[in-house]
């Protein structure tokens, strides 16, 4: 299988689609999954400007027909009449098909999720050609409840999407990563899964995003790993 991740650093604007498309397209013929961040499709601090950016899911048709080639999971802000949400979107075969909508939303220091977007409240995984999939979102990933959640729905392969701010700087890296990484191969292990760590990269109004995506491998080790702050996109074979 190969998966290709998007390391991308998207705008605060609708031009993201033309984006994501754009990557598909040029990804599609070389890759079974194409990975996006969180929020790909919208930027990270959009507040208010969420009324005016946030999408209907008819209007990402286009990613749907795309995959009819490609499966593509792709981070969204989606509207739902008056309500927000910070979803994880599956396409495959021509259709949507899962949505994930994040369910821990983060309130606290630089974020103010809680305050723009309503929280879901469903976890379920879905199958795929290649396998049993669960996609989860940024925040969801630190809770044990979710972690709890994952082992008990025995993935084959998490998708975990994220727009995670660098913080912690050290002389030895970012200790955010350090604490990323640990959770992310206590999951990957505990399920005896592959997991798919997307980050974006880019800054937001004083943000910046340190990507280091990665694939883990069910015994918890670093398979393959972007670099920090390169907006990048690679296909890898798992």
């Amino acid at each position: 299988m190969n998966v290709t991740l998007a390391q991308t650093a998207p705008k605060l604007n609708r031009s993201n689609l033309d984006a994501v498309l754009s990557i598909v397209a040029e990804y599609q013929a070389d890759s079974d999954l194409i990975v996006f961040p969180e929020l790909a499709l919208n930027g990270y601090m959009l507040q208010d400007k969420l009324y005016e950016d946030a999408w209907d899911i008819s209007e990402l048709d286009a990613l749907a027909t795309l995959s009819e080639n490609v499966d593509i999971c792709v981070g969204a802000a989606l509207r739902d009449k008056n309500v927000f949400k910070n979803t994880a979107l599956y396409f495959s075969k021509g259709a949507l098909l899962s949505q994930h909508d994040k369910l821990h939303l983060p309130n606290y220091g630089m974020f103010e999720e809680a305050r723009y977007f309503k929280a879901g409240n469903i976890f379920e995984s879905f199958e795929t050609t290649f396998g049993k999939v669960s996609m989860l979102v940024c925040e969801d990933m630190w809770h044990d409840s979710m972690h709890k959640n994952l082992v008990k729905e025995n993935p084959s392969l998490i998708l975990a999407l994220a727009a995670s701010p660098a913080r912690g700087f050290k002389a030895s890296g970012l200790e955010i990563e350090d604490s990323w990484q640990k959770i992310l191969k206590s999951i990957a292990k505990d399920c005896d899964a592959k997991l798919v760590f997307v980050n974006r990269v880019g800054f937001e109004d004083g943000l910046g995003f340190w990507g280091g995506s990665c694939i883990v491998d069910a015994e918890a080790n670093i398979m393959y790993r972007l670099p920090h702050y390169e907006e990048i996109i690679k296909t890898f074979k798992i």
